[in-house]
């Protein structure tokens, strides 16, 4: 059996946790199979996510999905920020994304209950998702004592976190709403104050994982879109061509919000933060343009979705009030978050992005008499004259600037 040279990449010396191979610190690389599987327990999250929306369309059910959704994404990009420094493909860390895969799968049916007696469930299995997530990055960087210094200072209030939950899940009422948000609420100033510290940070694994869970929301339209219309077949009611429309207006839909982040946001955002340098420069910009700005992108397409299903099911009525604001919160979510982003990592302004939003919200507002089909079909008009414009804008400056 060959023994590695003295001359070998770091990359290949076993590190700590009885054998992680950690890259240089210059050293990206793809999403593992291991993270892939973990994601896919977040398409029933996200369908449970839904389902709330689908049968709660009140204030109250909206505040409630954010609070859920928002619960959901901690952990989810904990995990994101602990693949990134410790790599995905050792047995050890595959070991531990399949723990939190396995308390995924209930965390998700216990979704829709959270609020009821579905709360101890909810809670224990989303505090075990984010401590084994917080102990694979503390165990994974052994050898490298500034980054772990911070990942253990970054723990703490995340343990504190973690408790509440766990306690907010067996008070009922009010109470558990507060805990919960006050756990969230230490998450949230615990991932300001890490801004201050130097992490380990790889720009296109962080592009590839955040891009990954927008797919796994974009594939949730089209199963909140699919499923009503196939459940009309079963009972053999048919496909009018109203819901044939709907059905491609919605299709179109998904297509042009994939295209609007996949053709140049995500691929432009992975290389400028590859330009900024490491340590902290390179985590601030992490922070900023994925754990929070991606919060309002990918919860505005779930939103989006469940205003899709009733149109779908629906297409000739009235979209009622409710449902038409969520398609308008879910749509400015997701278009203000892209600007968002672009101006943090280019400080420009996507005036394209911008006159959507304020003509989506003139739109949508304002369609009281417009059947659900038409309204949808007007929003994929909007959608694509802004991604129209927006293309020949850039390619002109890129040609002015010599660069395409």
């Amino acid at each position: 059996m060959a023994h590695p040279s003295q001359d070998e990449p770091r990359r290949q010396r076993l590190l700590g946790m009885g054998g992680i191979p950690l890259p240089d610190r210059e050293e990206d690389f793809a999403a593992d199979p291991a993270e892939l599987f973990f994601d896919l327990t977040f398409v029933f999250a996200f369908s449970r996510l839904v389902y709330l929306l689908v049968h709660d369309p009140s204030w109250g059910g909206v505040g409630r999905f954010a609070l859920l959704f928002v619960m959901i994404w901690f952990p989810w990009s904990q995990f994101t920020w602990s693949a990134n420094a410790v790599p995905g493909n050792s047995r050890p860390v595959r070991l531990l994304f399949m723990v939190a895969t396995v308390a995924s799968i209930p965390m998700a049916g216990s979704v829709t209950a959270a609020f009821d007696d579905g709360g101890p469930v909810f809670a224990i299995m989303l505090s075990v998702i984010l401590a084994v997530a917080l102990f694979t990055m503390i165990a994974g960087l052994s050898t490298e004592p500034e980054v772990r210094a911070a990942a253990l200072r970054y723990s703490v209030p995340n343990w504190v976190a973690i408790a509440l939950m766990v306690v907010g899940g067996f008070v009922s009422g009010q109470g558990r709403v507060w805990l919960w948000l006050a756990a969230l609420g230490i998450l949230l100033v615990g991932t300001v104050r890490a801004g201050s510290s130097e992490w380990l940070i790889r720009p296109g694994h962080f592009a590839e994982r955040h891009g990954l869970l927008v797919i796994v929301a974009l594939g949730e339209v089209i199963v909140a879109v699919g499923l009503p219309v196939v459940d009309n077949l079963t009972e053999g009611a048919g496909l009018s061509a109203q819901t044939v429309v709907a059905l491609v207006a919605a299709g179109v839909f998904a297509v042009l919000l994939w295209w609007g982040y996949f053709d140049r946001p995500n691929p432009a955002l992975e290389h400028r933060h590859s330009q900024v340098g490491g340590g902290v420069a390179s985590g601030r910009f992490a922070r900023d343009v994925y754990t929070y700005l991606h919060v309002p992108l990918i919860g505005g397409i779930i939103l989006s979705a469940a205003a899709l299903e009733e149109i779908t099911l629906h297409p000739g009525d009235t979209l009622s009030g409710p449902f038409r604001w969520m398609l308008l919160a879910g749509l400015a979510g997701y278009l203000l978050a892209v600007a968002g982003a672009v101006a943090r990592g280019f400080g420009r302004l996507a005036s394209e992005r911008l006159v959507a939003a304020a003509t989506l919200a003139a739109l949508i507002a304002g369609a009281g008499p417009l059947d659900g089909v038409v309204l949808l079909v007007a929003v994929d008009a909007v959608l694509l004259a802004m991604l129209v414009v927006e293309h020949f804008r850039v390619e002109v400056r890129h040609r002015a600037d010599g660069s395409g």
